[in-house]
């Protein structure tokens, strides 16, 4: 049966001063370079092997990959990037620094906007800082000027059953490095999460969460490979009778 390791990117420049990041293309911190090394060395003890990895076109997620592969042993697994696994999409408050914007919005519409699960932020406007409307990543795509966790959902999902799905299918074990809330998608999707819980589902950066999944790719357990610092898993699905 397939294995599934998801893999969140080591701690960015943004994570460590508190800012919204989501698309903004920053780079990982000496901790965040740690972070993914130390998440290869696991994933090699763990003897996993994947048959290819996938990535976002984020550099904090393609160095994540990288590093890890290589801290692994890995050096010859196939890469496939796509900005469909990137990070959700803060819309205007990207960049924006997360405290500031507390005590400027309060406390409550923050939580609203980071925490619902279909209430996405306000749009980004065509002249922000940090505008993605002629980026070259994107060229030629229609990207959303804000998300939620659901339109992340509804990006990440048909990747997921175009590409990645018939990779485990087919009995192979995959890698993806990619982000929190694209990560959570996915998680939402394979333990059949209710929108009100996934919200509250956390996934640590740079800690190795593996999957067995069946035949139908159906969770049948799931472990997080640094136990010193793992999170809670949401139960596992239900098989269907």
């Amino acid at each position: 049966m397939p294995r599934l390791v998801l893999l969140r990117h080591g701690q960015s420049q943004w994570n460590l001063e508190n800012r919204f990041t989501g698309w903004v293309d920053v780079d990982l911190t000496d901790q965040g370079e740690a972070e993914a090394r130390k998440g290869g060395t696991l994933i090699a003890e763990a003897g996993f092997i994947p048959a290819v990895m996938f990535t976002s076109v984020l550099k904090r997620a393609r160095r994540t990959g990288d590093l890890a592969l290589a801290a692994a042993g890995l050096k010859d697994v196939p890469i496939v990037r796509d900005w469909r696994l990137n990070e959700r999409h803060y819309g205007g408050l990207t960049g924006l620094n997360k405290a500031e914007t507390t005590e400027k919005h309060g406390e409550d519409q923050v939580r609203i906007w980071r925490r619902s699960y279909d209430v996405p932020p306000p749009p980004m406007e065509t002249d922000h800082a940090h505008s993605f409307a002629d980026d070259p990543l994107y060229e030629g795509q229609a990207i959303p000027e804000t998300e939620s966790l659901k339109t992340t959902l509804d990006r990440v999902l048909p990747y997921w059953d175009a590409e990645i799905a018939p990779r485990l299918s087919a009995g192979e074990d995959v890698l993806i490095v990619a982000h929190g809330n694209s990560l959570r998608a996915i998680v939402k999707h394979l333990f059949a999460v209710p929108d009100d819980r996934i919200v509250g589902v956390e996934i640590p950066t740079g800690n190795p969460l593996e999957i067995d999944l069946d035949s139908d790719l159906v969770p049948t357990d799931a472990r997080y490979l640094d136990t010193g610092r793992a999170a809670e898993l949401p139960p596992l699905p239900e098989k269907q009778a």
